[in-house]
C-alpha cells in the first residue's frame, strides 16, 4: 500500500484578492493551489528549483477547480495538497481549500503538470530518473 503524501499551509487572504465588495476573485483559488503545491515541494523535497536544477521544468497543463464557498479579504484560508500517484510521467495533486476560521470546506480540485527538459522543453515520456528515485524513497511506486 503506498504511502498517502499530503501538506497544509496556510494563506492570508490580501487586499489585491478581493473585489470591491471584499469576496475573492474566483482566479485566486488556482493561486491557493499553487501555495499548496510550493508548501508541498518544500516539505516532499520536489521543489520546483530542485527540479529546475536537475534540467526539468513542471508546468500545469491542466487544472480544475469547484467552488462551495466565498472567501472575503482578511480570511485565512487551509491548502491541504495530496499528491495522486500514477505511472505515467506527470505530478497529479488534489486540493481541500478551508476557512481557517469556520473550517468550512470552501473548494475542491485538482492539477496535472508534466516533466519537459529545461534546454529544449521535450516532453518526458517516460519519468526522469530523479523523480523514480523519489518515488522510491517515499513509496510512491
Amino acid at each position: 500500500m503506498k504511502t498517502v503524501l499530503s501538506s497544509r499551509t496556510e494563506v492570508l487572504v490580501r487586499f489585491n484578492e478581493a473585489d470591491p465588495l471584499g469576496i475573492v476573485w474566483h482566479g485566486h483559488y488556482i493561486r491557493y493551489f499553487e501555495d499548496g503545491r510550493e508548501a508541498f515541494g518544500n516539505m516532499h523535497e520536489l521543489g520546483y528549483l530542485e527540479v529546475y536544477k536537475l534540467g526539468f521544468v513542471i508546468p500545469v497543463v491542466s487544472v480544475q477547480c469547484d467552488f462551495k464557498r466565498s472567501l472575503r479579504y482578511g480570511d485565512r484560508v487551509i491548502v491541504e495538497t495530496k499528491f495522486i500517484p500514477t505511472e505515467a510521467a506527470k505530478l497529479k495533486f488534489t486540493y481541500r481549500l478551508f476557512n481557517a476560521a469556520s473550517g468550512e470546506l470552501v473548494a475542491t480540485g485538482s492539477s496535472v503538470q508534466v516533466f519537459l527538459s529545461k534546454e529544449d522543453s521535450v516532453l518526458q515520456l517516460s519519468n526522469p530518473p530523479f523523480f523514480e528515485a523519489w518515488k522510491k524513497k517515499h513509496d510512491q511506486c
